[in-house]
């Protein structure tokens, strides 16, 4: 039987982002969408700021992509603005056994992450976890035809699986976003939903901030499994 190949989203499915690096990002995307949307030298309001990204966000899946098409901003320069952290060491919460589960699943493992390289490679290496992907594909490297097309682009992932030279049923998904799981779900893969770290309410930053969480009292339908944890993953997937 051939081994599946494992896409691992990074915030929140590897790690507790929410505990204190999306409020981070939160804040300096803020901060610098403030800049570029005032006008006259004076920054925006927080108000038309918030309405900004959630409308970029919602529009686009991801808010950079609405700063460059209606803003030009650098994609570079609002990654590292958006990720600038005084120690982000600190700031990390993992459990303990992910790296040992990594070795236990069968299969290569490649990191799909809407985080810049920089950012994701710490805090791969900080948890000790950048030895077990054969592949890091950050959202500078999501590009499909010269354009950038993070998750949950389906352009993405089928340029993903042909890349692979596998079926789409031999990649298996895991991942905290419900677009993403959609996404992958509809390009022929098998899904893992984490929901460890989901916080439905106002300030939950893994949806979207401002925006509430969807909750479901059953799995969806593009949902092969749904764990809590990522630990929980050896044995529930069926071939």
């Amino acid at each position: 039987m051939p081994k599946p190949i494992w896409l691992f989203d990074l915030d929140n499915t590897l790690h507790n982002a929410s505990h204190a690096i999306f409020p981070a990002i939160n804040a300096n995307m803020n901060a610098y969408m403030a800049k570029v949307l005032g006008q006259g030298g004076m920054p925006a309001d927080a108000e038309a700021v918030n309405a900004a990204r959630l409308l970029y966000w919602k529009r686009y899946g991801a808010t950079l992509l609405g700063m460059v098409k209606h803003h030009q901003v650098s994609v570079d320069e609002f990654l590292h603005e958006a990720h600038r952290f005084d120690d982000l060491y600190t700031m990390i919460r993992a459990e303990r056994g992910l790296a040992r589960l990594l070795r236990r699943l069968p299969g290569r493992k490649i990191l799909l992450t809407n985080a810049p390289r920089r950012y994701s490679r710490e805090v791969l290496r900080h948890l000790g976890l950048h030895r077990h992907f054969a592949r890091h594909i950050p959202i500078e490297s999501m590009r499909v035809h010269g354009k950038l097309r993070p998750k949950p682009s389906r352009h993405l992932l089928r340029q993903l699986v042909a890349k692979e030279r596998v079926p789409a049923r031999r990649c298996v998904l895991v991942e905290d976003t419900i677009d993403t799981l959609k996404a992958a779900k509809a390009v022929g893969m098998r899904t893992v939903w984490v929901t460890q770290y989901l916080r439905p309410g106002p300030n939950d930053s893994r949806v979207a901030p401002g925006l509430p969480a969807p909750v479901f009292t059953k799995r969806p339908g593009y949902v092969d499994v749904k764990v809590k944890s990522v630990t929980q993953l050896p044995g529930r997937l069926r071939e």
